[in-house]
């Protein structure tokens, strides 16, 4: 009788283990050569849809996904392994298993209004993070956060890096803040700065609203 008790006891304990592990592995799996499926499918996708990536969208993880993926590291700051681990992930603007989607968007946002607005006051930044949740909902432009910022030359803190620099607390406040609905360029999808911009075509655009050095538009 005993005997059966202590065969049950050990069983069951050897299960929880086992189901533990299972879990465990399960948060930290990485997308790497060899893994296949929708999570790779969506890694192709936006790794193609900002030229990283040439190959198909076929959710196997072959050596032209981990190069797409080696040079979208090397482009934003992270060990060029090619492997689409949390780090990778976050940045692409997929699911990790370790957070909310709402502090992937916030921490997405903030490096992007860091990198183009960390010297302008809180509206100013506030502001440009309103421009992008803008252009998310807008039918010109990809639908997510993560879609907008990497879109080819749509940003230049994307195109020199400075999206990766380290990221001032106001920034982080200020992507909260436009992603809670304040909006103080009443609807614009354009800004520029009028002392440095080359191009004439963002000149053309109607004016909504001038914050700081940038001047905020349709």
């Amino acid at each position: 009788m005993k005997h059966t008790s202590l065969k049950r006891i050990f069983i069951t304990v050897l299960s929880m283990v086992i189901c533990c592990v299972f879990m465990e592995t399960s948060a930290s799996a990485l997308s790497k050569i060899g893994s296949r499926g929708q999570e790779v499918r969506n890694i192709q996708s936006r790794l193609k849809n900002w030229g990283y990536y040439k190959g198909g969208v076929d959710g196997i993880y072959g050596s032209r996904t981990a190069e797409g993926v080696k040079s979208f590291q090397r482009k934003h700051g992270l060990t060029p392994d090619g492997i689409a681990g949390p780090a990778t992930l976050s940045k692409i603007g997929l699911p990790t298993g370790s957070s909310s989607n709402h502090s992937r968007d916030v921490t997405l946002l903030a490096m992007a209004i860091n990198g183009e607005a960390r010297g302008e006051k809180y509206e100013g930044q506030v502001a440009v993070g309103a421009v992008i949740l803008n252009r998310v909902r807008h039918s010109s432009f990809p639908n997510t956060i993560a879609g907008v910022i990497y879109q080819p030359n749509a940003f230049t803190a994307v195109d020199d890096g400075q999206i990766n620099m380290a990221v001032n607390s106001s920034c982080y406040n200020a992507a909260r803040d436009a992603l809670n609905g304040w909006d103080p360029t009443g609807g614009a999808i354009y800004y520029y700065n009028p002392a440095t911009a080359t191009n004439q075509w963002i000149r053309s655009r109607p004016i909504i609203k001038t914050i700081g050095k940038h001047v905020f538009c349709k």
